[in-house]
């Protein structure tokens, strides 16, 4: 095979990985994780026999669509950082936009095993990346005024994390309703000036299981 053919079958190679982790995102965002492989290579225009040769098998897939989302969801958060004018301004951005981070989410929630590879692999270290960014958007939006002092980076991440849980909820409509006040009445509660009062202390990084020793 000549140069020219590898080079090809490897460009078709990625556009059918591609392809895939594109066509298994909606697939989960839309039908939740137990989506058939078969389904998803449908959707991806290949042939079964395509998927398995990209994606051994199911947790396979889900590391794939994880790392995929958990590296665009970083990249709209520094984005939000870089852009916005204020820190309130670029934490409400980064949670209303990231609609990867929350499909990372609930596929960590669904496969309990999946959240334990992925610390041991490159997710990981993005998850990190990801904490951290947040712990610094938390305490800049602290330092101007515009978010509550007795919260952490670990409050919002968990309050992110349950907002990410897939709803009881048959009608799409009414579901996507539900997540939107949702995410207004967190956003309501963070606020600075709140007179309701937290019990105990803010939730750090380290007490969700990313400590300073795992940022190194």
């Amino acid at each position: 095979m000549t140069n020219e053919g590898e080079t090809r079958l490897r460009a078709d190679a990625r556009r059918n990985r591609d392809r895939i982790l594109a066509a298994a995102k909606a697939s989960f965002a839309t039908h939740g994780p137990e989506t058939p492989a078969e389904e998803i290579a449908r959707a991806a225009g290949v042939a079964p026999g395509t998927l398995y040769r990209h994606f051994a098998d199911r947790e396979a897939l889900f590391l794939a669509v994880a790392q995929n989302n958990l590296d665009h969801a970083l990249v709209e958060a520094r984005a939000a950082v870089a852009e916005e004018p204020s820190a309130w301004d670029a934490l409400v951005r980064i949670l209303r936009q990231s609609h990867e981070l929350r499909l990372s989410i609930r596929l960590v929630l669904a496969y309990p095993a999946v959240h334990e590879i992925m610390k041991e692999r490159k997710t990981g270290k993005l998850r990190r990346t990801m904490i951290e960014l947040l712990d610094g958007v938390v305490r800049k939006a602290q330092a101007e005024g515009s978010l509550r002092e007795d919260v952490g980076a670990g409050d919002v991440a968990v309050m992110f994390a349950l907002l990410a849980h897939p709803l009881l909820i048959m009608r799409g409509d009414v579901a996507q309703l539900a997540s939107e006040r949702c995410m207004e009445l967190m956003l309501e509660s963070l606020r600075a000036g709140s007179a309701a009062r937290l019990p105990g202390r803010p939730i750090t990084p380290s007490d969700i299981g990313v400590g300073p020793e795992d940022c190194s």
